[in-house]
């Protein structure tokens, strides 16, 4: 839809992917700023809090794999659940150097279905398609998020050429 209401006007297979990727980015950052004024959370930090509350025990290198975040963004995350008595650290036994996580009482509380999050509307999309299909979006969306991870990740690699504007 454009500002009128009106269908938007094709622009290609690519471009239009592309927008709907940034709506859903839009729509992702949007609600999670409601969900930080509501319930105190943005959605990234409820996502680790579930994921802890799921997995006790488990370290902050394995919660950024299954976040798929880079270890210095959920370090900012855990930071603020930490401080906010949600999550805390305890040392592995059999490595000092490694810390594992696990939710306070204070975050225990938090690790329920609230509605009006994230998850509570993905969750309801879902609900209404077939396992098949959400197994393919879902397989798509990890396909083009490799694929752009890979992209950012690998120097010199991203077939940009920088460009100098004309006449300097």
């Amino acid at each position: 839809m454009d500002a009128t209401g009106a269908p938007a006007e094709p622009l290609g297979k690519v471009l239009d992917f592309m927008r709907l990727i940034w709506a859903l980015d839009h729509g992702l950052q949007s609600l999670s700023k409601r969900m930080q004024a509501s319930i105190g959370l943005t959605g990234p930090q409820r996502v680790a809090l579930r994921v802890v509350g799921r997995r006790p025990g488990i370290s902050a290198g394995a919660l950024a794999d299954v976040l798929r975040l880079h270890p210095s963004t959920l370090t900012g995350i855990l930071h603020r659940l930490e401080r906010r008595g949600f999550v805390r650290r305890t040392h592995d036994p059999g490595d000092r150097r490694r810390a594992r996580l696990a939710l306070t009482a204070s975050g225990r509380r938090l690790d329920l279905p609230v509605p009006g999050t994230v998850e509570a509307v993905v969750g309801r999309i879902l609900a209404r398609y077939p396992k098949d299909h959400v197994r393919a979006a879902a397989e798509l969306l990890e396909t083009v998020a490799e694929g752009l991870l890979e992209a950012a990740t690998r120097p010199g690699k991203s077939g940009l050429k920088r460009r100098t504007p004309a006449g300097i």
